[in-house]
């Protein structure tokens, strides 16, 4: 049995010493970010991603310890546990291994195998199996007659069958080759069920379908069990050209299963043969399917749930606009177009509503209503969401700008999640005063000008960048992407006197109570100055400074560095860097040639100190790309307007396994199948388009009645 630290050692292909280094750091309380920015010498520069599975996968190790000693403890008392049983528990690497030795003696209920030991059968179906007496019903008779009088011959048979066949699929090591036999040589097959064809007619595609099981990708698994869920599918697996016991599985202990006295062989008695062959179709089978089936569920989840997590993090990633005034415009028909103004900071300076569509058609009024806001305001953008009435809004804006020569521009945003955004408590806390439909309006402004600062409110399962979302685990989804938006909040960095508390309660160490105190501080107090400052906030100790320190930033506060990704823990170190030279640490910052002569051959091995360098010539960096919009088409309106051969500008909304989604301001995505992205092969689209990218595509087919757009990427 390898201890954790050794197992992790060797699948992560590190030393031993950096093996308890991070174990050691996690037992310490340290966070993920904190440990992959701050402490890279202890994990050999360890980036966050591996770090998470370092974490999941020893969380996963130390599960299983505990139960393999749960199990032991509860075997201690078992008279019909072996020696052999013991080892094979002591050495199991999986808990599904773990639990197949253990469930033999884990009985929920009495099973028909039970009561034939009960009624004293076990020797007769030794005896039967190693062939050393017939299973004619006059062989059987006589045994009974000597042994078991109460038991009818017709009972004894049956009960020894129920015995051969619980012992062969109650086989640990036949449960686990049969797993594996049916993953890497099953075959899936889907058939709709009788009556349902018209009910499901989406799944229409998987009617009569059938594929190998480890051919098949995520997405279309998720579709096979969506259907099967709806009651619409039945799946089953079988192995490729063969229907009875395969050969595979059998094991020179097989003879052992019934504890005979036999030398180990693999010859197979015709008797041996059909029963196996029952067993198989009886009560194997059916487990390894359930099990199989469960696995690729598991499997599939996985891949739909780090896609989902993919997107989000290209999305929070996005390029901010920046501090610009802008009026945020969220359309409507009926209802209106609500207006929101906001300043550099994210201050609502005005809102209100105009109705320039149908029915109420007040273009004169919208139109006036607009100008006075662009003009009151100073606006240097107007971002529109874009749903319902997007483009005959966009229209307006672009006409009205044009006409009177405004030197302000317009663009798209995403509102994927605003409406949920605005009828949260977050918003109501932030504007108790405002229209629900004008927090709207804000949002889209606020997420113009930080895409991260402003979607960090809203619950990323809304954002609406995934793919069958509703039929993955919720908690493995919102683990999943609560860790996408840490990482992507603590990788950019926080302005601790403009963050709101939920984008504060992502930030290291801190919860959503420090993230409250912080604000509630900032209201009672005034501007924060410096880091160092953070430790007389309540709630906030020594352990919490060292974890959220170096993510906050504070500009033109009392320290310079404290703007910068460098910790406090190394301000000692960039002063004597400075000193070294004879410069102010504020001399030293961002003087690109005073830093290239710090870069000593010697030191270039040290993490931290090369971390140093680069914050020091760029302090506060934002790593995120540099702010493009898409210009959509002002005669492409809607899908009618759509047509082949056309080349138009657009915006990845999703990416999955088998393509990316464009949106083209006709309120349906086109689709740039994995085929269409690039004139060679692509395994994976996100080598080559990510969520927010703006893209130029040429249409391939439209097909108004499935509303559905074929598209070619263009010079990616």
């Amino acid at each position: 049995m390898n201890s954790t630290s050794s197992i992790l050692t060797q699948e992560f292909s590190i030393s031993q010493k950096i093996t308890q280094n991070i174990i050691q750091l996690f037992d310490e309380g340290a966070t993920i970010p904190f440990i992959a920015r701050y402490r890279k010498e202890n994990t050999g520069g360890m980036s966050d991603m591996i770090l998470r599975s370092f974490y999941d996968r020893w969380q996963y190790l130390t599960e299983l310890e505990k139960r393999r000693n749960s199990i032991l403890l509860l075997l201690e008392n078992e008279p019909n546990v072996s020696s052999a049983i013991i080892q094979k528990i002591r050495h199991a690497s999986a808990k599904t291994e773990l639990e197949d030795l253990y469930a033999p003696f884990k009985k929920v209920r009495k099973t028909k195998a039970d009561e034939a030991r009960e009624q004293g059968l076990q020797p007769l179906a030794a005896l039967i199996w190693s062939g050393q007496r017939s299973d004619s019903l006059s062989a059987i008779q006589a045994w009974c007659k000597q042994h078991t009088p109460a038991v009818s011959a017709e009972s004894a048979l049956e009960g020894v069958a129920e015995i051969l066949y619980d012992t062969i699929a109650s086989d640990s090591e036949v449960l686990k080759k049969g797993r594996s036999e049916l993953l890497k040589d099953g075959i899936l097959t889907s058939r709709v069920l009788r009556g349902k064809k018209e009910q499901g007619e989406k799944f229409r595609d998987y009617f009569d379908y059938h594929e190998r099981v480890n051919k098949v990708p995520a997405h279309r698994l998720l579709a096979l069990f969506r259907g099967k869920k709806e009651s619409i599918l039945k799946l089953n697996i079988s192995l490729s050209g063969e229907s009875v016991f395969p050969n595979a599985l059998l094991f020179p202990h097989f003879n052992q299963w019934l504890d005979i006295n036999a030398a180990p062989s693999q010859r197979i008695t015709p008797v041996q043969r059909r029963y196996l062959d029952l067993a198989w179709e009886n009560k194997l089978l059916p487990k390894l399917e359930t099990d199989v089936l469960a696995q690729l569920k598991d499997r599939a989840e996985e891949g739909a749930i780090q896609v989902f997590a993919d997107n989000l993090q290209d999305l929070l990633m996005a390029a901010p606009a920046g501090a610009h005034r802008v009026l945020g415009v969220d359309p409507g028909f009926r209802n209106g177009v609500k207006l929101a103004v906001i300043d550099e900071q994210g201050n609502v300076l005005d809102y209100g509503v105009i109705y320039p569509h149908g029915p109420q058609n007040r273009v004169k009024e919208a139109q006036d209503k607009l100008l006075a806001l662009i003009r009151q305001h100073s606006i240097h953008w107007v971002a529109i969401g874009n749903g319902t009435a997007s483009r005959e809004t966009e229209s307006l804006v672009n006409a009205l700008i044009k006409d009177e020569n405004l030197t302000c521009r317009s663009a798209v945003v995403s509102e994927a999640g605003a409406s949920v955004y605005s009828a949260s408590p977050i918003a109501i806390n932030e504007f108790p005063d405002l229209d629900v439909t004008i927090r709207g309006a804000v949002s889209i402004a606020r997420r113009f000008q930080d895409p991260l600062a402003e979607l960090v409110k809203i619950d990323p399962q809304a954002i609406g960048v995934g793919q069958y979302q509703h039929d993955v685990k919720a908690s493995q989804l919102s683990k999943s992407l609560t860790n996408v938006v840490e990482d992507c909040v603590n990788r950019v960095g926080v302005d601790i006197n403009l963050a709101s508390v939920p984008l504060l309660s992502y930030v290291s160490g801190l919860t959503q109570r420090l993230a409250q105190s912080i604000v509630e501080y900032r209201q009672q107090k005034g501007r924060i100055e410096s880091r160092a400052e953070l430790l007389k906030i309540k709630g906030i100790g020594d352990k919490c400074f060292e974890q959220c320190a170096g993510f906050l930033r504070i500009r033109d506060g009392k320290e310079a560095l404290d703007q910068s990704g460098v910790h406090p823990e190394s301000y000692l170190l960039v002063r004597q860097m400075a000193a070294q030279l004879s410069l102010t640490v504020n001399q030293l910052v961002g003087n690109a040639a005073a830093l290239q002569t710090l870069s000593q051959p010697g030191q270039q091995n040290d993490f931290t100190y090369a971390d140093i360098l680069v914050e020091l010539a760029k302090p506060g960096r934002d790593p995120r790309p540099e702010f493009r919009y898409a210009t959509f088409d002002q005669h492409v309106q809607t899908l009618e307007d759509v047509h082949e051969g056309m080349n138009l500008e657009g915006v990845v909304t999703n990416v999955a396994a088998f393509g990316a989604f464009v949106d083209l301001g006709v309120h349906q995505d086109g689709l740039i199948h994995i085929s269409q992205l690039a004139n060679r092969f692509v395994k994976d689209p996100r080598e080559l388009v990510r969520v927010g990218q703006v893209v130029t595509v040429t249409v391939l087919e439209v097909d108004v009645q499935r509303k559905r757009i074929a598209l070619k990427a263009n010079g990616l």
